[in-house]
């Protein structure tokens, strides 16, 4: 039982890869579903965030918190998708949300520009100019992601556990590949890597329950004991009753609505939230 991410660009037949490879091993294949249930979280509908994806990074700072919140809901819906384990995905930043976890196997799969020219023009009936132009500005736009939320490239192989460029390879002896590959032990579901995956799961969950009321925060759990560092403005620091009524509040928030089994609370005074 294992985990597979497939990161692709546009034209590149990842998503004819990912299905064939799900098919095979009876998995579960998942893209839009996350971003779907991301919409449902955010209460944003799914348009706007597919714009946001495509279009610019900074269109997600029109939002309060933006960003951080667009990211944490993605993060948690697709944690929880994954967590069941026999999953092929195939959609928005797979690689960079499941990095740590022993049992996901994460492939990238390239192209040659000529080939997804071509391959664009025949399903969208287009130029080649046109369609050039717009693979183009869909990998600039993935790459801006990659920057500005994680300082890293997705063209990086070392996101990867393997890149896999179809030329002389050709769809189906990339399965193949794949599928030998996920076999080995080291991609197998073990106790420990899966309680890697549920305390990230956990976290994510407490993340969310908590980012709207405090957009400052960043979350931990190991074997469901979570630490949560929330930063404030200085004002707190000259009401102790007041920090100590947030404190609770999160506690709670943490622990009923997270699901965490221990809670230790961490308040960082930051004069830039004054």
């Amino acid at each position: 039982m294992s985990i597979i991410t497939i990161s692709r660009g546009s034209f590149s037949r990842g998503k004819e890869v990912a299905e064939k490879v799900a098919k095979q091993l009876g998995y579960s294949c998942i893209s839009r579903e996350i971003l779907l249930e991301a919409s449902e979280l955010f209460n944003i509908p799914e348009m706007k965030l597919v714009r946001a994806i495509h279009d610019s990074p900074s269109i997600l700072d029109r939002f309060t918190n933006g960003k951080e919140q667009y990211m944490a809901y993605i993060r948690a819906a697709l944690l929880r998708h994954v967590q069941k384990d026999n999953v092929v995905y195939h959609g928005l930043a797979g690689h960079f949300f499941l990095q740590g976890i022993p049992h996901v196997l994460k492939v990238r799969i390239i192209a040659n520009m000529n080939d997804r020219i071509q391959e664009e023009m025949k399903r969208e009936h287009i130029s080649a100019e046109k369609a050039q132009y717009l693979i183009k500005k869909d990998d600039d736009e993935r790459r801006k992601w990659g920057q500005s939320l994680y300082g890293i490239d997705t063209s990086e192989s070392s996101l990867y556990d393997m890149v896999l460029h179809i030329k002389t390879l050709n769809v189906d002896d990339v399965v193949k590949i794949i599928l030998n590959t996920v076999e080995l032990a080291c991609f197998q579901t073990t106790t420990q890597s899966q309680e890697i995956l549920d305390d990230l799961t956990l976290a994510a969950q407490v993340e969310i329950a908590l980012i709207e009321e405090f957009p400052k925060v960043t979350v931990i759990s190991k074997s469901k004991k979570v630490t949560i560092q929330v930063t404030t403005g200085l004002t707190m620091l000259k009401n102790l009753s007041k920090e100590k009524e947030i404190t609770k509040r999160i506690e709670d928030i943490a622990i009923n609505i997270g699901g965490a089994e221990t809670v230790t609370v961490k308040l960082v005074h930051s004069i830039s939230n004054e």
